[in-house]
Formats: structure tokens, C-alpha cells, sequence
């Protein structure tokens, strides 16, 4: 099993605010900029979202998320090595799948399976 880091989800209050300081941090604009998401990848393959109810969430600061090849046995692997379940196994569009622990010292995981096929893409 392999896994990559190539997501961070900032959960923000201002999602304006935030995209401005994201485009002029990475000097791009977002491939995703929805109401309830913005999504920016660097030349590099590097995702960085943001998340304006990440806070609703119970979110209090970014979350990465490790690309990995078998969501659910991952999960299964960090639950039983001292993991919480924060957010179970959920499909959150074109089969990609997320999910989020919380190790013992409070630090929130966050675990991406893309879809078959297809290779990362926004969270």
C-alpha cells in the first residue's frame, strides 16, 4: 500500500478572502471555484482546497489528505492502529472516495481513493 500527499483543505470563514490570499500565494487562479468549494492546483500536481463549511464540520485548522490506493482497508489499518473516526467513508462525486481520522494527539487525517482511472482531483 502507498500513499501520497498531494491534498490540503483549508476550512476558511471568508472564502473570498481566502482565494484572494491562495492566488497570490500559489500565482494561480482556481480550476474549481464554486460557492461551496475552491480548488487550486499548482504546476506541480499540489491540490489546495478550501472548504467555507469546513468549520461546521467541527474543523479547526487544515487538513491533509494522502492519496491511497484502498480507502477502506487504510481506514480500517489506522483505526486499528489508535485512529478516531472523525467523517466515515463518503463518495463525494464521480466515485471518488474521502475520509477523516483523528490520531491520539488530536491531528486530523484526512485519506482520498481516486476513482478508477482517473487520477487526483479536487476534494
Amino acid at each position: 500500500m502507498e500513499a501520497h500527499l498531494r491534498t490540503i483543505v483549508y476550512p476558511v470563514g471568508d472564502l473570498d478572502g481566502a482565494k484572494a490570499l491562495f492566488r497570490a500565494l500559489l500565482g494561480v487562479e482556481p480550476h474549481v471555484d464554486e460557492a461551496h468549494w475552491a480548488g487550486f492546483r499548482t504546476a506541480d500536481g499540489q491540490e489546495v482546497g478550501l472548504d467555507p463549511h469546513g468549520h461546521d464540520a467541527g474543523l479547526r485548522g487544515p487538513v491533509p489528505y494522502w492519496h491511497v490506493d484502498d480507502l477502506p482497508a487504510t481506514l480500517a489499518a489506522l483505526l486499528s492502529a489508535g485512529a478516531e473516526a472523525v467523517r466515515d467513508v463518503r463518495d463525494v462525486g464521480g466515485g471518488k472516495l474521502v475520509a477523516t481520522v483523528r490520531d491520539a494527539d488530536g491531528n486530523v487525517v484526512g485519506l482520498v481513493q481516486d476513482p478508477p482511472g482517473r487520477g487526483p482531483a479536487p476534494v
